[in-house]
């Protein structure tokens, strides 16, 4: 029996052009994770994708589902390292599989928890995005290079610091005694807030990050965290600690960047960072975002400031 033609390797009917990613997305696995005592099952969403040819008429997607099995299959009996390195493990074998291929790229997100809490008593688990990335480009002497990324997103508030002025300024001259220089830390009415912030470290080498480290960097530059258990007292705390660090997303920004070769002296100068933080206004019908990608080395040549 004749073998059925493979439409995947034909060439194209037209408009034959390279295209620089094919795949897969949306795909949900459990993963195992062990970091150092610490093993975690991670829900993880995947999307996987290598470039194709400009003589293909497609790519051979179900490779991509299979080399995703094997890997999670891997893992129950011999958990990954870091979710990292198990996207890099997918990226090399994605090239291996695809051999006409010379890019591929895999990024995944998994929901990450950790024991937090406004007070040692309150502490719940709360939740988080663990974010990491993985590019694999086959050289012309068919050596294999990877680049990978691993970063967090933490959901909690800010208050806005124009606002608050504003409030300062009408509520004195309705209550002059606020004029008074003893309440002028008092902090003041604004609106608020919830801030979804983005640090993402670019790693080469052997460079690790740690994944609780990023969200701690993440939470202590927005006005607040927040938290799922708050009782009547807390929320108070928690409103009162928002105001008394009101911030815009660009102050939001400059304070996590500022903050990091603090945090992380470990990490050398080359590796790259990417931050971005959204506010999803309260009162206005549109939110407020700022991103920026700076090195290492340039952070910290800036002295932090």
């Amino acid at each position: 029996m004749t073998p059925p033609q493979d439409v995947h390797a034909m060439a194209p009917a037209r408009g034959a052009m390279k295209l620089r990613s094919v795949g897969v997305s949306g795909i949900r696995k459990p993963l195992s994770v062990k970091r150092g005592p610490r093993a975690h099952t991670l829900a993880v969403t995947f999307h996987v994708a290598v470039d194709l040819p400009s003589g293909r008429k497609g790519s051979d997607l179900s490779r991509n589902a299979e080399i995703l099995a094997e890997v999670v299959d891997e893992t129950v009996t011999k958990p990954a390292p870091s979710l990292e390195i198990a996207c890099s493990t997918i990226a090399q074998e994605l090239l291996a599989r695809h051999a006409y291929a010379t890019e591929a790229s895999v990024d995944a997100s998994a929901e990450y928890f950790l024991r937090q809490g406004i007070s040692e008593e309150k502490r719940s688990f709360e939740d988080y995005t663990l974010l990491a990335e993985a590019r694999a480009t086959r050289g012309a002497d068919g050596a294999v290079a990877i680049r990978r990324a691993v970063g967090a997103e933490a959901v909690g508030m800010t208050a806005c610091p124009c606002a608050m002025e504003t409030c300062r300024e009408r509520l004195t001259a309705e209550f002059p005694l606020l004029a008074d220089p003893q309440f002028k830390s008092l902090p003041m009415i604004s609106h608020n807030q919830r801030n979804r912030t983005r640090l993402v470290f670019e790693l080469d080498g052997v460079a690790n990050v740690e994944v609780d480290e990023i969200i701690a960097a993440v939470e202590a530059a927005q006005s607040s965290p927040t938290y799922a258990i708050l009782k009547r007292g807390d929320e108070a705390q928690v409103v009162l600690n928002a105001h008394r660090r009101p911030k815009f997303v660009e102050d939001v920004l400059r304070d996590l960047l500022s903050s990091l070769p603090e945090r992380f002296p470990g990490v050398p100068d080359e590796v790259a960072v990417r931050a971005s933080t959204v506010s999803e206004e309260s009162i206005h019908k549109y939110n407020v975002e700022a991103s920026h990608r700076i090195t290492l080395g340039e952070l910290r040549r800036a002295g932090g400031r």
